[in-house]
């Protein structure tokens, strides 16, 4: 049998933006802004990663995931059980299962890791993923995976070596203390990563913390990004449509439009 042929098969130098913090910040919301932007900047074709089990950025980003990364061990048992997988490696099944996981859009591909079917242990759902991501993403010049809570799919090394680490949190008291928790996380698990990015999200004006320098340099952080509580960006995303209508006034997008461009330059240096 012959290997998979996935949609793009470019050999590029990927770069990989990996966004975590605690559930409830907006993790997934700000990952469909930045794939937003960089296709705006002709970054593509983009890879985008769900490896959130509640699997909710395909509704943010206007597709719909038919099947995840979960499923996969259920049906290659099946398979092989009935013996309908005579003369195929066990690899060839995985990367053929893998390919019919990816959503196609004109200008991203999306992979959800999604939750395992059956009994079992999570772990091969996280396996999986951890294949499906050395085998293509060097079809995509960016990656952006949005991780489940906190750092656990970083720590089982699902990517090898992160380009851009955004730890997003909200601005009470509680979420900047999760942003000094999860520094010290990455560095005692030893993530490896160019960049590290705060990203402070839905930041009433009138109540801005008056600490967030303080914290940047406390934890080393190069960059530290606020984004405001925005109405219409709530809206969309309770709605479930899709975030690439929101216009371009909205000072949301304009604040990671604005850093996009500086990582995209700094890259192409």
């Amino acid at each position: 049998m012959p290997k998979p042929q996935f949609r793009h098969q470019g050999e590029w130098m990927s770069k990989t933006i990996a966004i975590t913090g605690k559930g409830g910040v907006g993790k997934t919301t700000i990952a469909a802004l930045i794939i937003d932007q960089l296709i705006r900047r002709g970054c593509t074709p983009v890879l985008a990663v769900d490896a959130d089990p509640n699997c909710c950025l395909d509704s943010m980003l206007g597709v719909k995931v038919e099947k995840s990364l979960g499923t996969i061990r259920e049906e290659s048992r099946a398979i092989a059980g009935k013996g309908m997988s005579s003369g195929i490696s066990k690899q060839q099944l995985l990367e053929l299962k893998i390919s019919e996981c990816l959503v196609e859009a004109e200008q991203f591909d999306l992979i959800a890791m999604g939750r395992p079917e059956g009994p079992g242990c999570y772990c091969y759902a996280n396996n999986v993923l951890k294949s499906a991501m050395a085998e293509i993403t060097s079809c995509y010049p960016w990656v952006v995976l949005d991780n489940e809570a906190g750092l656990e799919n970083l720590s089982r090394r699902i990517v090898q070596k992160v380009d851009v680490l955004i730890m997003v949190a909200d601005p009470s008291r509680r979420g900047l203390d999760t942003l000094v928790r999860l520094s010290d996380l990455a560095r005692g698990m030893e993530i490896q990563y160019d960049q590290s990015v705060i990203i402070i999200n839905r930041v009433r004006q009138s109540r801005q913390p008056g600490n967030l320098e303080t914290i940047k340099s406390g934890i080393g952080a190069d960059r530290l990004i606020t984004l405001p509580d925005d109405d219409d960006l709530a809206r969309l995303a309770e709605d479930g449509h899709a975030l690439f209508s929101l216009p371009d006034s909205n000072p949301v997008r304009q604040n990671i439009d604005g850093w996009i461009k500086q990582v995209v330059n700094h890259e192409n240096r």
